[in-house]
């Protein structure tokens, strides 16, 4: 990787931000022959508590994309999980999910970046778009000129105040998403990982889950509260206190939730954006729209966004001259991208409603689920019971 040096450079695409959707389609587009500059203010991503889970089907998108081989080594595999609900063990899964710290994944995206796509860095100072070719003024006075510039800022402003696109709040304050790690290690837990549903719609926490990345147990916490309320400032001082009273049945299993190093917590607000359609510029991932992480579909959509920029748009844009706005709305009006960003939004709402909503269809909805799981979890008693009692007979009997 290379600082640029003042100049200029000519390139096909210019995509100022190296997060993962910055520098996942800075690679593919690398690979496939594009003439690309990415640019982003730090060599070296910093740590940050953002996503750190991925299922099977974003490790399919990366898949696609050919980054597992780069995926793979920066994850830790998870291949069973504990599932309570109602205070009780509900289910066993074996699905497959990996863990992963955000910076540390960054980070080893960019080192597997093809050689000809340096990462530059520099701060972006001023920004010229048009529908023919898009200029990028840099902080040391470096010019980059490309057909196409993509914004992949996440939740960064800058970039997108200098363009004159508005960010809309539908949601301020929507959800909190709480991570910290726990003193036991990996081996002396008693669950590879424990995903812990709230008991109580007042309690407003969608879920607990606890699991391994490298050789830590790491939690994530996601709830319906806001940074300032006391609950929020209660849990920063005293997290051991606070999780053994929500989940006292399986704190002895967990270390009795000591918690090593401090709590972190990430206010997150709804958001889309205005003003968007536009020559010469696309937003992507949380440049363009942001979610609630409760329901785990924030890197689907994200990588939907790349992959269909690099598989269908930016080729077809990029065969023929000019990048003027009704070429770019062809990605915001692209069926599959629309279809995830809805899902995230629509997924986002859902998960809050069922946690916390007070009206009557919630209520029956709540009643309904956990009465059927109730049943669920006495059939499974029963059975083992009979078993149990069959093969007692069985012995007795021989």
């Amino acid at each position: 990787m290379s600082t640029a040096e003042a100049g200029l450079t000519e390139v096909d695409v210019a995509i100022v931000g190296a997060g993962l959707a910055g520098t996942t389609l800075a690679t593919v587009l690398g690979k496939a022959g594009r003439k690309v500059a990415l640019i982003d203010p730090h060599r070296v991503h910093h740590p940050e508590f953002r996503a750190e889970k991925l299922g099977m089907k974003q490790l399919q998108q990366f898949e696609k994309l050919g980054l597992d081989a780069t995926v793979l080594p920066l994850v830790t595999t998870i291949d069973e999980m504990h599932i309570f609900r109602l205070g009780q063990l509900f289910a066993r899964e074996s699905n497959r999910e990996f863990g992963f710290s955000y910076g540390a994944l960054i980070n080893g995206l960019r080192d597997a970046l093809p050689p000809q796509v340096p990462l530059t860095v520099g701060k972006v100072a001023e920004i010229i778009t048009g529908p023919d070719k898009q200029r990028l003024v840099l902080a040391d006075g470096a010019v980059i000129d490309a057909r196409l510039v993509v914004v992949a800022t996440g939740y960064s402003e800058a970039v997108r105040r200098a363009i004159g696109v508005d960010r809309i709040e539908e949601s301020k304050a929507f959800s909190l998403s709480i991570g910290f790690d726990l003193a036991i290690s990996p081996r002396d837990c008693a669950y590879h990982s424990v995903t812990y549903y709230g008991k109580r719609p007042g309690d407003r926490i969608a879920y607990i889950t606890i699991f391994p990345i490298g050789n830590k147990m790491r939690s994530n916490m996601f709830v319906y509260r806001q940074v300032a309320e006391p609950w929020t400032r209660a849990f920063r001082e005293e997290p051991q206190k606070m999780l053994c009273e929500l989940m006292p049945e399986i704190s002895a299993q967990c270390g009795s939730f000591e918690v090593a190093g401090p709590v972190e917590v990430r206010q997150i607000n709804l958001t889309t954006t205005q003003g968007h359609r536009r020559d010469g510029v696309v937003f992507v991932g949380d440049a363009f729209l942001t979610t609630c992480p409760t329901p785990g579909v924030g890197i689907e959509r994200v990588m939907t966004d790349v992959d269909r920029l690099h598989s269908v748009h930016i080729p077809r844009w990029l065969e023929t001259p000019g990048m003027a706005a009704d070429k770019i709305s062809a990605f915001y009006d692209d069926p599959v991208k629309i279809a995830a960003d809805e899902n995230g939004m629509r997924s986002s709402l859902y998960s809050k409603a069922i946690t916390t909503g007070t009206g009557l269809e919630w209520r029956i909805r709540r009643l309904r689920n956990n009465t059927a799981r109730q049943l669920m979890m006495v059939g499974r008693k029963i059975r083992h019971f009979g078993q149990r009692r069959a093969n007692a007979v069985a012995g007795e009997a021989s």
